[in-house]
C-alpha cells in the first residue's frame, strides 16, 4: 500500500493543477487510475503466489507422510502374512503326523482302552500311538472371551491333575488352546491364537498349583485351525500326554 501513496498523491495534484485543460486532466486521472489498479493487481498476485507456495510445501510434506505410513503398513502386513503362512504349514504337518500315527495305531490294534481320564466332568479322553489326550471343554473352563478359570472348572482340573501325577508322572505334557472360528470382536485379544494361548497358560498354571511338574509342560495354541463338529466342541483346551517323552 505504501507504493500506492505516490500515485494517490499524484492524482490529487493532477486534480488541483491550475491552468490544465480538462481533457488533459481526464487523461492524467485515467493513467493514474490504471497505475493504481496495476499496483493492486501486482500486490494481489504476489500474495496469491506466496499462499500457493505454502500450500505446495504443505501438500508435499503430507504426501511424504502418507507414503511413509503406507510403506509401514505394507511391511507389517507382509510380516503378518509370513507368520500366518508358517503357522498354517506347521498345523498341516502336525495334522498329517497325527493322521499317520492314528492310522498306524488302528492298524496294529494298539490304541489303549482306558486312559484314566474317563468319568471326569467335561473331559473327553482319546488315545493314539504314543499320545493320550484329555480334551477339556472351554465352556466348562471359561466364560466367553475370558481367560480366568471358572470356580466350577477346578473340580475337573483337580481330577485331571491327579491322573497326570499318578498315571503319567514320568511323561512329558503339552497343553494346547483351541478356539472356534468366530473372529475376535469384544474380548480385547488381537487374534484367536492369543486367546487360545492365554487359556492354555491358565490351565497350565492351575495344574502346576496342584503338583504337576512345570518342567514337563509345554504350551501351544492352534486358535481356530483345528475345529470340531460344532463351535462349542471347537472351544477346548487339550492336555496331551506324550508317552515316554
Amino acid at each position: 500500500m505504501d507504493a500506492l501513496m505516490p500515485v494517490c498523491a499524484q492524482t490529487g495534484r493532477a486534480a488541483q493543477e491550475p491552468g490544465m485543460d480538462p481533457s488533459e486532466k481526464d487523461v492524467l486521472t485515467m493513467r493514474t487510475s490504471r497505475k493504481m489498479l496495476a499496483a493492486l493487481l501486482l500486490g494481489g498476485a504476489m500474495m496469491m503466489t506466496g499462499c500457493e507456495n505454502r500450500l505446495k510445501t504443505d501438500n508435499v510434506a503430507l504426501q511424504e507422510e502418507v507414503t511413509s505410513l503406507r510403506n509401514q503398513l505394507t511391511e507389517r502386513n507382509k510380516a503378518l502374512e509370513d507368520c500366518d503362512s508358517d503357522l498354517r504349514s506347521r498345523d498341516q504337518q502336525l495334522a498329517a503326523l497325527r493322521r499317520e500315527m492314528e492310522g498306524g495305531a488302528k492298524a496294529s490294534g494298539s490304541i489303549a482302552g482306558n486312559t484314566g481320564f474317563e468319568g471326569i466332568e467335561g473331559v473327553n479322553a482319546t488315545a493314539s500311538a504314543g499320545e493320550v489326550t484329555a480334551s477339556v471343554e472351554s465352556d466348562l473352563l471359561f466364560d466367553s472371551g475370558k481367560t480366568s478359570l471358572k470356580p466350577a472348572a477346578k473340580k475337573s482340573l483337580d481330577a485331571v491333575a491327579g491322573v497326570l501325577k499318578n498315571t503319567y508322572g514320568s511323561d512329558a505334557l503339552r497343553v494346547v488352546g483351541h478356539t472356534d472360528t468366530d473372529p475376535i470382536k469384544k474380548s480385547g485379544f488381537k487374534t484367536n491364537y492369543h486367546l487360545g494361548f492365554e487359556r492354555a497358560f491358565a490351565v497350565r498354571d492351575y495344574l502346576i498349583s496342584r503338583g504337576v511338574d512345570s518342567k514337563k509342560i509345554a504350551l501351544a495354541s492352534y486358535g481356530p485351525d483345528v475345529p470340531r463338529g460344532t463351535k462349542a466342541q471347537s472351544r477346548r483346551v487339550e492336555i496331551v500326554v506324550v508317552r515316554g517323552g
